[in-house]
């Protein structure tokens, strides 16, 4: 009897493993999993589970690869569980996949129509979730059907042509919150099928330029071999899909849409992650940025152009560089005559325009169709495409430095006969050779020199110039240093070096412009002899005084003083910078002047003087209602997002404060102080350096720590500088509260608190502009966020302004950067003096 009952027991207990062991990857009616229980697939690599987002305890029900790091599918994404709230998920008596709370309450669903007698949720190898007839095998729902914000292999972005029915993935709302975000990506154009990047699900704010078979070649960030596997197809009941296949189940890669909607990619091999990336794209990538017939090139300044033949609609909107208006054609088309007979102009490696016509036609037959309908505007061809026509309106154009298309744009005789017999390619080469500048100041020098042959040298020296090669090569003979100098231009660069060849400073170059200098005797008769009562400020570097020129001009005179901290390096750097620069919100170098140990710079002068004085003064204060502080915020954005993106050189500020913003006489911010200016080359983002520089409470914390200095160092400064602006306080008042130590605390406390009223500066507290003045408290907010990464860049914070971008993601905890402990050192005095109007804004530290 006893052997009987062991016999009994040890048959059950082998036929509950056994049922056990068939459950790991199935969900059943009887087989539930509860919080905190999992099932995952076969092959081990993907588990579906309760996970909380980090910050949060809300609890969802997902599926992540290797671990909840990698979560690739939410089901209950805007649905959560709330903490202690047990969860469920199972088979409902209806047949559906269910997660079901405390209460049983059903709170998400598979929500299939066609349900079986008999159904079953099994997690796939693949990481597919999928819900089938128990009896047949067939698929009913499936969770590849419905992702989330991830795009995994073997998954499928489809639009049906004739239903409309599509499989897209949208963006979490923000890395604690897998609600559907404000971004989404889909499958357009099915004809010449493009992904597009929405806003909101309607705004346009990408595409990715149609498939060619190997790639979409507008797509600039994502290479040919990460699209390896890749490809669009259509399928008889019209659905045209995009996927990646994967054979092989350890090489697994991934393509997250972020809440800010950047593209993150990951890759795997033999479970270990070999990569991650997230692809930045420049303001041209923003979807039609140029308007109608506009061309957009990152590297060039401006940014946007009208294509060859055509004109700004709104010149007025063109100058302030907002190019939605477009452009037009300046002479019209010469369709059906027989006499002088329309053309095309070749663009070389262009993003192709959006709304293409696609035909069958052979490559030596796209342009005379063309020609043959008088709506047709351009053309293309690819061989994996055909042959691409357009009619109508050619939007978002951009002009890439290598890939994408020959574009040929359709030109009336007129206009065609400007572009023949000019040797456009000569000097298109020589310019991007050694860059506008440098080839303006040789061809000027040349002309100096060859129109006075046989004047003596000036005072200053004597210029003699050759050109070769590539290169234009300036002798100086500088009757102050007794030395010949030799600056070489070569592709946008220069270098000096004397007759010996010692390579002198970059400084030197200066002296190439003349009309930049000013003597002393000239300054210090402008300003009576430096004379107190035309002294408008003391700086960290100097004082700055009021003159006024012999010709009339007002100017003021930063003299920097022999103690202060800018050097001859800031110095010359200032010089060259801001002389290569201009924009409506910069402000404008007028020259320089460096005799003996005296280095003082000639601005135009601000009659009321810097933002610091207004927005912190008792009483000046109230002059700047929110209509007047809301435009300073964004003419500061805008000059920002020219010295980040518009201008030839690309230049990140690094020491942007209230007191380096001066105001005209309309109040107009103009950006000022550029002795600590850094300039980036063309395909820079960031960089590092030992020698951080620039003023504590302003600096972002990779850069204040680190030492990495990008866009994003500056975007950090601005969120500083709008909380400033908003709240009428400075960033350093709060140095001596031990409770917030920075504004920046005091601001993110009452933002949590949902009281951020109580931030907002009195003089402007009304009720009528609550809604926009708190956008901006949000928006300064998302600009101070801890991660560079997830920093807004300058474009995208003025679309924010302008409410381009309706809703704006919530922000992340802001980095809250203190004064360095060196301060406890220092005497009282000395600490007050630190705390001062006077502080000295340079500051040199050791990256770590």
């Amino acid at each position: 009897m006893v052997h009987t009952s062991l016999v009994f027991f040890w048959v059950v207990l082998l036929c509950l493993c056994l049922d056990f062991g068939a459950a790991i990857d199935t969900i059943t009616s009887s087989e539930l999993v509860k919080d905190p229980q999992t099932i995952s697939s076969k092959n081990g690599l993907f588990t579906l589970g309760f996970f909380s987002p980090k910050n949060s305890t809300n609890r969802y029900v997902g599926i992540w690869y290797l671990s909840e790091s990698n979560i690739l599918w939410v089901a209950n994404r805007n649905q959560p569980l709330k903490f202690n709230s047990s969860g469920t998920v199972t088979i409902s008596r209806d047949g559906n996949l269910v997660v079901l709370n405390r209460e049983n309450k059903t709170i998400w669903s598979s929500n299939a129509t066609y349900i079986a007698s008999n159904s079953t949720a099994q997690l796939q190898d693949t990481g597919n979730l999928v819900l089938q007839d128990s009896n047949t095998g067939e698929v009913i729902w499936e969770s590849f059907k419905h992702p989330t914000n991830v795009y995994i292999p073997n998954m499928k972005l489809s639009r049906n042509r004739i239903t409309g029915e599509e499989v897209s993935f949208t963006s979490w709302k923000n890395s604690s919150d897998p609600s559907v975000g404000y971004f989404s990506c889909s499958l357009e154009r099915l004809s010449a099928p493009e992904l597009f990047l929405w806003v909101n699900g309607t705004l346009p704010y990408y595409r990715s330029g149609p498939w060619n078979g190997e790639i979409f070649i507008g797509f600039r960030p994502l290479t040919t071999g990460y699209l390896k596997g890749c490809n669009v197809s259509d399928e008889d009941d019209g659905t045209v899909y995009f996927s990646c296949d994967s054979t092989d189940q350890y090489d697994f890669r991934t393509v997250a849409l972020s809440p800010e909607g950047l593209f993150e990619t990951a890759s795997w091999k033999n479970k270990k992650k070999i990569s991650s990336d997230v692809f930045h794209g420049t303001n041209c990538n923003q979807y039609g940025v140029c308007g109608a017939f506009g061309s957009c090139d990152w590297q060039t300044s401006p940014v946007c152009s009208c294509l060859s033949g055509y004109q700004a609609k709104n010149v007025e909107e063109w100058n302030r560089k907002n190019w939605t208006s477009g452009c037009v054609r300046k002479v019209p088309l010469q369709c059906g005559s027989e006499v002088r007979k329309d053309g095309f102009l070749k663009l070389e490696k262009m993003k192709v325009p959006d709304y293409l016509q696609k035909s069958a036609s052979l490559e030596n037959e796209c342009s005379a169709q063309c020609l043959q309908n008088c709506s047709c505007v351009a053309y293309a061809y690819d061989t994996g495409i055909g042959c691409m026509s357009w009619f109508g309106d050619l939007i978002d154009t951009q002009k890439f430095s290598d890939g994408g298309l020959d574009l040929y744009i359709r030109m009336p005789p007129s206009e065609l006969d400007k572009h023949s017999g000019k040797r456009r390619v000569i000097i298109a080469a020589a310019v991007s050779t050694i860059g506008v500048t440098t080839l303006a100041i040789c061809v000027y020098l040349l002309w100096k020199w060859s129109a006075k042959p046989t004047a003596q040298p000036s005072a200053r020296g004597s210029y003699l110039i050759e050109f070769k090669e590539d290169k234009c090569m300036q002798f100086y003979h500088s009757r102050k240093r007794k030395r010949d100098v030799i600056f070489w231009f070569n592709r946008g660069e220069s270098t000096a070096v004397d007759r010996t060849g010692k390579k002198i400073g970059e400084q030197s170059q200066v002296e190439l412009h003349e009309q930049l200098l000013f003597d002393t005797e000239t300054l210090a008769l402008a300003t009576n002899n430096f004379d107190s009562s035309n002294k408008l400020g003391q700086g960290g570097f100097g004082p700055v005084y009021k003159g006024k020129l012999k010709d009339g001009r007002e100017i003021a005179v930063k003299r920097l003083s022999k103690a202060s901290g800018q050097g001859l390096e800031e110095f010359m750097n200032e010089v060259v910078v801001i002389s290569k620069l201009q924009h409506r919100n910069l402000v404008r170098l007028l020259g320089c002047c460096r005799e003996g140990e005296e280095k003082m710079l000639i601005y135009e002068y601000m009659l009321n003087k810097s933002l610091d004085t207004f927005i912190f003064g008792p009483s000046e204060h109230k002059l700047l209602d929110w209509g007047k502080r809301f435009s300073i915020i964004e003419g500061i954005a805008r000059g920002l997002l020219y010295l980040h993106r518009d201008s030839r050189l690309r230049i990140i500020h690094r020491d942007l404060k209230a007191s380096n913003i001066l105001l005209d006489e309309e109040l107009n911010p103009k950006i000022s102080d550029f002795g600590l200016a850094k300039i980036f080359g063309g395909r820079g983002d960031e960089a590092s350096t030992s020698r951080v520089v620039g003023t504590y409470g302003y600096m972002a914390p990779e850069y204040a720590m680190e030492g990495i200095v990008s866009e994003k160092s500056d975007v950090f400064s601005f969120g500083v500088l709008v909380l400033e602006i908003v709240s009428g306080r400075k960033n350093t008042s709060f140095y001596n509260n031990e409770q917030f130590r920075s504004l920046v605390r005091f601001v993110w406390k009452l933002w949590n608190e949902d009281n951020i009223i109580s931030a907002i500066d009195q003089s402007i507290c009304d009720p009528m502009h609550e809604k926009d003045i708190v956008r901006c408290v949000h928006i300064g907010l998302l600009c101070v966020q801890e991660g560079a990464r997830h920093r807004p860049n300058m474009a995208t914070v003025i679309s924010m302004l302008n409410s381009e971008i309706v809703n704006l993601p919530p922000p992340k905890q802001p980095a809250f950067i203190e004064k360095p402990d060196i301060c406890k050192s220092l005497s009282s005095e000395e600490r007050h003096a630190s705390h001062s109007n006077n502080i000295v804004s340079i500051t040199d530290i050791k990256g770590r």
